[in-house]
């Protein structure tokens, strides 16, 4: 039998074609009803909005590549992959399901025209540190008592992909075989028969075959690929190089410093120079400021700033997370 490779969803423009294509409604409808319904089948039908088609390869290289769908209830979805963290994400998704509800009304309009949005968000990182959960499900509810609103006009639901560990033999649920899906496509050699049991899900994965793609469309995910593994690669580096020269600056700063009060002040010393020195590289026109911005923050804001440091993409995302942080 011929080995088949897969293309992986998690790479942007496969994740279009596979889910957003003129053919993918039913692997869409397949996909919903299992991370928004469980399993159930309460999407019979929708409509993909702006549709992927491969005539489009060219105009779609440099775009935001995600999927908009209108169902059969009229309810809006966002459905969008997410690879690696940046700056504002939680804002960012919640601006997006917003607008979307906003978006809907128009002067001279009803309330009683807007349709509820949903927000399906998967990432291939952990955004839910306390919760080992890999679906997350956000609905308005009550401060106090957990009652939900009477209306689910705005749902925010999170698919975090690292959090997802079982074997083949292990899936049980129509979730947990898309998510299977989404995270071993790649490693495939042939359709598992417990996959193929899905309609939705073969059909996938024969949209995800490298041998049904034309040269236009696996140049572009070789393309997309490459920029995943060199953005990961370049923060990786960086975080590591600056890491080790900041560590040893701070060790000297710190070995100056007194037993009891100087052990915690040469970790904020070393923790402000690691953080000046990330800093650095990425705003080296700012030095100056940069030095007044963090000058007087407590230690626990300052390994703040370096978790989140490769989030920032540009001046004032740090101006805002550092407001964040001083609140």
């Amino acid at each position: 039998m011929t080995k088949k490779k897969f293309i992986s969803p998690k790479i942007d423009y496969a994740f279009k074609k596979i889910f957003g294509s003129d053919q993918s409604e039913d692997i869409l409808i397949s996909f919903l009803n299992a991370i928004v319904y469980n399993g159930k089948s309460v999407i019979s039908s929708l409509t993909i909005v702006n549709p992927y088609n491969p005539g489009q390869v060219e105009t779609l290289k440099d775009s935001y590549l995600d999927i908009r769908a209108v169902l059969n209830s009229g309810e809006i979805v966002l459905i969008e992959m997410q690879v690696a963290r940046i700056a504002a994400f939680y804002k960012r998704v919640t601006y997006n399901l917003c607008k979307a509800y906003a978006n809907q009304l128009t002067s001279g309009d009803y309330y009683l025209e807007i349709t509820p949005v949903i927000a399906v968000t998967i990432t291939d990182f952990i955004l839910f540190k306390e919760n080992p959960k890999c679906i997350h499900h956000f609905v308005f509810k009550d401060k106090e008592s957990s009652s939900e609103y009477p209306e689910h006009e705005l749902q925010l639901i999170f698919v975090e992909l690292p959090r997802f560990v079982k074997k083949l033999p292990e899936l049980q649920t129509l979730a947990e075989k898309w998510i299977y899906f989404m995270t071993q496509a790649q490693d495939l050699e042939e359709i598992p028969e417990s996959l193929a049991e899905v309609t939705a899900i073969e059909k996938a994965l024969t949209i995800a075959n490298q041998a049904n793609l034309t040269p236009a469309e696996a140049e572009e995910v070789s393309r997309r690929a490459m920029q995943l593994r060199d953005e990961i690669g370049r923060i990786k580096y960086a975080t590591e190089e600056a890491s080790k020269e900041a560590r040893e600056e701070g060790r000297q700063e710190g070995r100056q410093e007194g037993r009891q009060e100087g052990r915690q002040e040469g970790r904020i010393t070393e923790a402000r120079a690691l953080v000046l020195r990330l800093l650095n590289k990425r705003f080296p026109d700012q030095t100056a400021e940069l030095n007044s911005l963090v000058e007087d923050l407590s230690l626990s804001a300052l390994e703040g700033l370096s978790d989140a440091m490769f989030e920032l993409n540009n001046w004032q995302d740090l101006l805002t997370l550092l407001a964040e942080i001083n609140q």
